[in-house]
Parts: structure tokens; C-alpha cells; sequence
């Protein structure tokens, strides 16, 4: 069994409309959920297959760091997905460091962050003081570089080259590239 906290406002989201996602992911990702929705903690138990039960501690994770329900089932369709969370507390000096370096991840209008995600094939979400990335291996170390190059002010126009770089790189190499369909 382990315990994960998420946000207070994350937990409607979790349980779902009259319990419906909660029951999803109890169902699909072989667990049982205790939900405190005082506190935000929720207890994730294994109650079928081992291996399958592993992601369902990532899966409310997710959820609780942005992603919708589906795009963090999109955990058990593969062996390979994976959940990754940089921390921008570590990156910022202050609160007002934060906010510039997320409006960077964030771009004008979304860009950087539609880039990030459309050039890598990585769900991405900006959500509190983290960024969290949801997909295979190489995608999610694209993401969190581009991310650490943005962090360390490097100008846009460097990330998206490197960016479309690694994109290319992963097509080339015949990785069967897939958009993420969240």
C-alpha cells in the first residue's frame, strides 16, 4: 500500500462524476483507492495483478499534478510510459523568479508548451510550482531538457531548434512516433 497527496482541488477530478473515475481507475489499474478528501491523501492498495498495480500511485499522481483522468491512464497502455515531475521550486530563487519561469515554460498563449509537447509526443502540464511530463522514455528526457534549457534562460528560439532537432532524431531512428492523443 502506499500513500499519495494531491491537491484538495485535484480530488473531485479524481473520484469523477458520481464515482466514475475513480471506479476506472480502481478497475483498470487493479487497486483499490481510500480517499481522505479532507486531507488529500489517498491510500493506493494492490489488490490484483503486482505489476499492473505499480502505475496506479503514478495514474493519482498524475491526476493531482494536472492531467486529465485519461491522459493518465494512458499509463497502463504501455509498458514503457512513464510519469516524471521537475520541481520548479528548485529552479526559482523567489516567488516572483517563479512566476517569470513558468510564464517561459509557459509561453505566449500556451506555445512552449504546445511545442514541447507536439515536437516530443509527451503530454505535458504545468500545474503549481511542477511540470509534469507523461510518455516513453526518450520523449520525457526531451521534455525535461528542453524544460532545464528554458529554467536556465536560454532564449526560446535555441529550445525550439533543439526541440525540433530531437524530433527529427526520433523519426529518423524509425521510433514509431506517436502524437500523444491527450
Amino acid at each position: 500500500m502506499q500513500h499519495v497527496k494531491i491537491p484538495q482541488d485535484r480530488i473531485g477530478v479524481l473520484i469523477g462524476e458520481g464515482g466514475e473515475t475513480m471506479r476506472e481507475i480502481e478497475e483498470r489499474a487493479e487497486v483499490r483507492l481510500d480517499i481522505d478528501s479532507e486531507s488529500g491523501s489517498v491510500k493506493v492498495e494492490t489488490v490484483g495483478d503486482p505489476i499492473v498495480g505499480l502505475n496506479g500511485p503514478d495514474i493519482v499522481k498524475a491526476i493531482g499534478r494536472g492531467f486529465a483522468p485519461e491522459d493518465a491512464l494512458e499509463l497502463l497502455e504501455d509498458d514503457l510510459m512513464m510519469f516524471d515531475v521537475v520541481d520548479l521550486k528548485a529552479a526559482a530563487r523567489n516567488k516572483k523568479d517563479m512566476r517569470r519561469k513558468k510564464g517561459r515554460l509557459i509561453g505566449e498563449d500556451g506555445r512552449t508548451r504546445e511545442l514541447m509537447e507536439e515536437l516530443s509526443g509527451a503530454a505535458v502540464v504545468i500545474y503549481g510550482s511542477t511540470l509534469s511530463i507523461i510518455g516513453e522514455p526518450e520523449q520525457v528526457d526531451t521534455v525535461r531538457e528542453a524544460a532545464e534549457m528554458i529554467l536556465d534562460g536560454a532564449p526560446h528560439g535555441s529550445v525550439y531548434s533543439f526541440l525540433e532537432r530531437r524530433h527529427n532524431e526520433m523519426k529518423q531512428k524509425g521510433m514509431e512516433y506517436h502524437q500523444f492523443t491527450g
